[in-house]
C-alpha cells in the first residue's frame, strides 16, 4: 500500500486535479480517489488536528504546572 498508508496527500491530488484536462482523466483522478479513501483520510487528519489544537490550548490554560487548584 505504501503512499495509500500516508494519509490524505492534499499537494499529489491538487496536481493530479491540475492534469486532469479531460473527461477520463477526471474519471481516473475520481477512481483514485476513491480507491485510497481520500475523503475519509481527510476527515481523519483534520479530526487528529482538531484533537492537537485542542490539546495545545489546554495545556497553555493551565499552564506548566499543570491543574491548577485555586484561581
Amino acid at each position: 500500500m505504501g503512499r495509500q498508508e500516508a494519509g490524505y496527500d492534499y499537494h499529489r491530488y491538487r496536481k493530479m486535479l491540475a492534469e486532469a484536462v479531460d473527461e477520463t482523466k477526471r474519471l481516473e483522478l475520481i477512481d483514485q480517489l476513491i480507491k485510497e479513501k481520500a475523503r475519509d483520510r481527510l476527515e481523519a487528519q483534520r479530526t487528529s488536528d482538531r484533537v492537537a489544537m485542542t490539546a495545545v490550548t489546554v495545556a497553555k490554560i493551565l499552564g506548566p504546572g499543570g491543574r491548577r487548584d485555586h484561581f
